[in-house]
């Protein structure tokens, strides 16, 4: 099948026009309190000898690029509008230090920080923001899109969709894993463990990431023990310790989709010596329910059977 997503296309999404601008005493009525009854708009009090502000405001800006129009930026240049700030702090704003960045909502100050924070808390403070707006970013929507595509078994559309997520926040973790994931559905491990590959060191070990490998892993290590599934199964009725065989089940077990034949392979393998081969049987169980996700019923009945086993 034809590459739909490519790692090296990542980047920020073009600006939504007029979203971002600079701002004055003369507009400030116009382009942040009239603006805010329609989108919810963040105003930037900056000043040119702020070096943290030099900081912030690229952040600022690729935030709000990637809100797609659905939250504004306002600069304003504190040297340059001195009666405005002093009108605002005279209400209260805390204007005597910069950056100062203050979100309004519906013609009301709804929120601030002040301090150059990094681009994950900015992100974090804009999607506080719309959600108190009662909005989203599109990020969010794009995600259940690509999850709900996942649930009706539509993997080329959750590839799209993950793609798109992943180029717009190359350090989504779950995004990456779903472009993974999906490609996997797809029958393409090889292209879904590139992709895995290439991901920014930031999320490289995220849990999202480090279950899709695991999945695509299960996956490659299913399709040879699929074929032999046979074979696993006369070798331990012939001898009911072979614990190499009894895992070797479980993945093929696995990888057919009998995920609760799977786990009750690996407990019987526990059972009979949980110490075998540094603990492999249990090894392997942590690793189909790190693959599978914690919310699955097959994960959670394995984990009260391990449990029950250990514990007894």
């Amino acid at each position: 099948m034809d590459v739909i997503f490519d790692p090296a296309r990542q980047g920020a999404p073009p600006a939504a026009e007029g979203v971002i601008k600079d701002g004055d005493q003369k507009t400030f009525m116009q382009d942040v309190v009239e603006a805010s009854r329609q989108v919810p708009v963040l105003v930037d009090f900056w000043a040119t000898w702020c070096g943290p502000c030099k900081q912030l405001t690229p952040a600022i800006e690729k935030v709000v690029n990637a809100a797609g129009g659905r939250v504004r930026l306002v600069k304003i240049d504190i040297d340059k509008n001195r009666q405005l700030v002093a009108q605002l702090t005279q209400m209260g704003l805390p204007l005597q230090s910069v950056p100062t960045v203050v979100a309004f909502w519906q013609g009301q100050i709804l929120d601030l920080f002040q301090g150059a924070l990094p681009e994950s808390e900015v992100k974090r403070f804009v999607e506080g923001l719309l959600k108190a707006a009662g909005g989203q970013m599109p990020g969010a929507d794009l995600l259940a899109e690509a999850e709900a595509a996942v649930a009706q078994g539509d993997h080329a559309a959750a590839l799209e969709l993950f793609g798109a997520l992943s180029q717009q926040e190359p350090e989504n973790a779950k995004a990456l894993a779903g472009v993974a994931r999906a490609l996997l559905a797809l029958n393409e491990e090889d292209q879904a463990l590139a992709i895995l590959d290439s991901a920014p060191a930031k999320i490289k070990d995220a849990p999202e990431v480090a279950a899709a490998r695991s999945a695509i892993e299960l996956e490659v290590e299913g399709r040879r023990a699929r074929a032999m599934l046979s074979q696993f199964e006369e070798r331990i009725a012939a001898n009911a310790d072979d614990h190499e065989a009894r895992i070797e089940l479980a993945v093929a077990l696995n990888a057919a989709g009998n995920r609760d034949g799977a786990v009750d392979a690996l407990i019987e393998a526990i059972r009979r010596d949980r110490a075998w081969n540094e603990e492999a049987a249990r090894k392997q169980l942590l690793k189909f329910f790190e693959a599978w996700g914690f919310e699955d019923p097959a994960t959670k009945a394995g984990r009260r059977k391990l449990s029950t086993l250990l514990f007894r």
